[in-house]
């Protein structure tokens, strides 16, 4: 086998690890690369500076919310789309909006979701959102007929390229954005590969009208639950 003796060496097995990784590796997988045991300070610090090395290359090294994957940058994106044969799937104004109160008002029963939209939510649509692995049920509310709670993945996290639900774009952000008429809102622009090279930042630009178009073009990945998350009320 290889012998590592500079950090360079470590950094080297990372890189080919991270390359070869088909979704991102979290910290406890990537510690198995290695018999030397050091200290998440000595981790960061190599996973740092590998990013370093990569900067103003076409592909990054980012942290997600379940571990460290490389990923394409964005302003690439649009000559990778030109290989592309197919589009990003498109979905509904009803999966869109149930998708957003899931995400800034988790977790939330099927009867929260009619509430804030004022009209029944469809089980198909409940369906689509659990195919594609961004939400899932965590648990029953403790009421007359035990209602599933439901809350976003980490792999709807992944699939946005962010770390955590903080980094979510403001709620008022997304209701404009979803109250848009269809020619105010811009064309996809970022898009996720079958590789799993996600187009993104890792967190979202100001202008959040992304939000629900990269959820459209993200590919499938494992799932694992997200932590509960609850926001403020919405008018």
């Amino acid at each position: 086998m290889l012998q590592l003796y500079k950090p360079d060496d470590y950094k080297r097995v990372l890189e080919t690890a991270l390359l070869a990784a088909v979704e991102p590796m979290p910290l406890v997988e990537l510690k198995k690369l290695f018999d030397d045991p050091f200290d998440d300070d000595t981790w960061r610090t190599l996973l740092d500076d590998l990013r370093r090395d990569w900067s103003g290359r076409g592909i990054e090294l980012v942290q997600l919310s379940s571990g460290w994957r490389f990923q394409t940058r964005p302003e690439y994106q649009g000559f990778l789309d030109r290989l592309k044969n197919e589009k990003p799937p498109k979905y509904s104004r009803a999966v869109m909006e149930t998708l957003a109160i899931m995400a800034y008002r988790q977790p939330v029963t099927r009867g929260d979701i009619e509430d804030i939209r004022g009209v029944a939510v469809s089980p198909n649509v409940i369906k689509t959102l659990e195919g594609r692995g961004w939400v899932d049920t965590v648990g029953h509310r403790d009421s007359p007929g035990r209602p599933a709670l439901y809350a976003t993945t980490r792999k709807f996290l992944d699939d946005l390229s962010l770390r955590s639900l903080s980094e979510l774009p403001p709620l008022a952000e997304i209701e404009r954005m979803i109250d848009a008429k269809p020619d105010e809102t811009p064309a996809p622009e970022r898009a996720l590969s079958k590789d799993g090279a996600f187009s993104t930042e890792s967190t979202l630009p100001a202008n959040t009208t992304q939000f629900i178009e990269q959820a459209g073009s993200a590919s499938n990945q494992d799932s694992a639950q997200s932590d509960a998350f609850q926001a403020a009320d919405t008018a």
